[in-house]
């Protein structure tokens, strides 16, 4: 059993489960002979979940079943069916719309999503679309409100019953032909389903291209204005103003100026500078005292050779100096950048007076940071090195020591570090004061000397005895030391070694 609903975007087939929802399949046929259904809006389409209909008045609120048509208000709605159990499974479930207390009336909805299963034992499955999936998905496409009513009308034109097993019941009137629309079904107060959305039509396609241009302009003006970098979205950049690109950077505000005012009169012509070089960034704003004498400098200089460069000339796109109030307000100006009286030119407090260079030299990017680094340089190398500094007085305290270490004979047979013709008293007067250590001399003295070293020489080869062979192993036993004891052993001998040299020394 099945009936074939013409729509205003195509045809949908409904294929009805006669045996498992006898109830509501009646209620749907009988509706749809009496024609019940014409011109009935889907007032809700929800994206992937329903799209609902069946109300002749278009509000959601109204229709009543064909019981209510035949005996009253009385049976408007009839109850629901519980059994057996059909879920709401697939795409294209056709269901009878619950009014809130388990009843139902005329309207019915059409699911465009699978396993919404939070329908199920809320509202009567009664049947699906067997064809038709193609406008199930420009239903399920439509632009809708917040409220999910379609911006343009989707309505049902005409339901065609294609097998209806069930017998009409006594007092029910078969229209012969489809009734005609009222004007309260037609007038929804939205655009009609048979109206074409067509802003082009009967336009050139250079007037089209305009008019996309025209709107591409204002989103982007929307967006620069969200973003900040607009006062307001009809902000418009002036139209006597030239943007250069691409210049040489030895390219000054004068040479411009000459080379454009032969277009018309020049108020105002600056490169633009970095603020603490002071070199030219390479681009300009040339600005002429009407439209139409930039409009000729646009033609004709684009591409010019200007100081080996080929520069390129655009109309400015930039607000940057005036702030726009509102409509009727007038602008107000950027500070720093008003005229000082009513004639006065902008002038660009970045600009700088003297263009010329002053030399031909570019300064270093990292040179104060070279410095710093040559300085720390300079501080670890000392630190590394101030041991090794000594005052003048030390150094003469040092060179005795120096030269006391080898005390050979010459061919006389007198000793270096003595003349032949001092006497004795006068080489033991000075052996003494050589001997006298200063603080100087004694800090030298004892930073040369390690406790390693000390170690290592006093066990040189002289002192050492090698150990007898008959020795028992109680005997070694018996020898063995602790090494606090050792260290003891070994500083008295390095001692006594030490006073021996002294008197070889100086016998």
């Amino acid at each position: 059993m099945a009936v074939l609903l013409e729509t205003s975007i195509g045809e949908l087939t409904v294929d009805l489960y006669t045996d498992e929802r006898p109830t509501c399949c009646k209620n749907f046929l009988k509706l749809c002979k009496i024609k019940y259904y014409n011109f009935c809006l889907f007032h809700s389409v929800q994206r992937n979940l329903v799209a609902q209909t069946g109300d002749p008045t278009g509000s959601g609120k109204g229709g009543e079943s064909v019981y209510g048509l035949l005996y009253g208000d009385q049976a408007k709605y009839f109850d629901m069916e519980f059994s057996p159990r059909l879920k709401h499974k697939k795409v294209g479930t056709v269901s009878m719309v619950n009014n809130g207390s388990n009843m139902h009336g005329s309207q019915f909805f059409i699911t465009l999503g699978e396993n919404l299963d939070y329908l199920d034992n809320q509202h009567t499955v009664f049947g699906e679309i067997g064809e038709g999936f193609d406008v199930l998905s420009k239903l399920n496409e439509a632009f809708c409100d917040k409220e999910h009513r379609p911006y343009q009308d989707i309505r049902i034109y005409h339901t065609i019953i294609l097998d209806d097993p069930f017998d009409d019941p006594a007092g029910l009137e078969i229209p012969d032909r489809s009734p005609e629309p009222t004007k309260e079904q037609l007038d929804s107060g939205r655009i009609g389903a048979d109206e074409e959305i067509d802003d082009f039509k009967g336009l050139t396609e250079h007037e089209i291209q305009e008019i996309k241009e025209e709107r591409e302009a204002k989103a982007n003006a929307q967006i620069l204005t969200m973003v900040g970098d607009l006062p307001d979205e009809e902000m418009a950049p002036p139209e006597n103003v030239l943007f250069v690109c691409k210049l040489n950077p030895v390219t000054t505000d004068e040479d411009l100026e000459v080379i454009f005012s032969r277009f018309g009169t020049i108020k105002s012509c600056e490169v633009i500078r970095d603020r603490k070089t002071e070199e030219s960034l390479q681009y300009a704003f040339i600005e002429f005292d009407n439209p139409q004498s930039c409009e000729n400098a646009y033609f004709k200089m684009d591409n010019v050779l200007i100081d080996d460069r080929r520069i390129h000339v655009d109309f400015s796109q930039s607000v940057s100096k005036i702030k726009w109030k509102g409509k009727g307000k007038g602008v107000e100006y950027a500070k720093g950048m008003q005229p000082q009286n009513d004639g006065d030119d902008f002038t660009s407090k970045y600009r700088v007076k003297d263009n010329t260079r002053k030399d031909n030299k570019y300064d270093l990017v990292f040179d104060d940071d070279d410095d710093d680094y040559n300085e720390d340089k300079a501080k670890k190398k000392k630190k590394k090195h101030k041991h090794k500094k000594y005052s003048s007085s030390d150094e003469e305290t040092i060179q005795p020591l120096k030269m006391k270490k080898s005390h050979k004979k010459d061919y006389h047979g007198n000793r270096r570090g003595r003349s032949p013709d001092s006497s004795e008293e006068d080489y033991r007067r000075k052996n003494i004061r050589t001997k006298s250590r200063s603080p100087v001399r004694k800090k030298y003295r004892s930073k040369s000397r390690s406790p390693i070293r000390r170690k290592q020489k006093s066990r040189s080869p002289v002192r050492r005895k090698p150990r007898s062979k008959s020795r028992s192993p109680v005997r070694r036993k018996q020898r063995s030391r602790s090494p606090k004891r050792q260290r003891s052993r070994s500083r008295e001998r390095y001692h006594r070694e030490k006073h021996r040299e002294k008197d070889r020394r100086y016998r």
